[in-house]
């Protein structure tokens, strides 16, 4: 299940946060409780990708992007990831997320992620990339750059996220479709 608790608890607390420039770090927090738990006993992969929600959520409010979404009736939805794992993250660990955008191509947002634990050590790290959308389809990221109308400057992306963004556009869609005949699906 969806935490909405936190995810409005993250929303509330970052409001009432200092406001941030829009290259800036935004800094929350959170805590790994029993139901963020996989079999293991450890805090399960999907959640994690959950909490770096909650982290993307506190950077919105804090750059009042949700005011300036909500007047155009945007909305904003993952269209990839990749997610570097290092950290076991067990039962109670307290965590610090951070969550800062490093740039923009002409379809998607480009954000950076991280999850440290108390020890200071980086548990995971993430890139997402995501499309800003209207009831038309996909708004190209420079209409809310420019709604938002405070002269930022479009930063040149790290040359590691440029060259994920160049092999996510290589990959094939639909995915192996190579392994599956037309009939496939009506033999099973």
């Amino acid at each position: 299940m969806y935490p909405w608790i936190r995810l409005i608890s993250q929303y509330r607390s970052a409001s009432r946060m200092s406001k941030i420039a829009w290259h800036d770090t935004h800094i929350s927090h959170t805590r790994c409780w029993p139901w963020d738990l996989d079999p293991w006993n450890e805090l399960n992969n999907g959640r994690a990708l959950t909490f770096f929600d909650l982290g993307r959520v506190g950077w919105t409010a804090r750059m009042d992007v949700a005011d300036v979404m909500r007047e155009h009736q945007w909305g904003m939805a993952v269209a990839g990831s990749t997610v570097r794992y290092r950290r076991r993250v067990k039962l109670f660990n307290r965590l610090e997320m951070r969550t800062r955008i490093v740039g923009w191509d002409d379809k998607f947002f480009y954000y950076e992620q991280s999850t440290w634990k108390r020890d200071g050590e980086c548990a995971y790290h993430a890139v997402i990339r995501a499309a800003l959308t209207s009831r038309a389809g996909l708004v190209p990221p420079a209409k809310l750059v420019n709604a938002l109308d405070r002269g930022i400057v479009q930063p040149e992306m790290p040359k590691w996220i440029q060259q994920w963004a160049k092999a996510e556009e290589l990959r094939p869609w639909p995915p192996m479709s190579d392994d599956v005949t037309p009939n496939a699906l009506e033999a099973a």
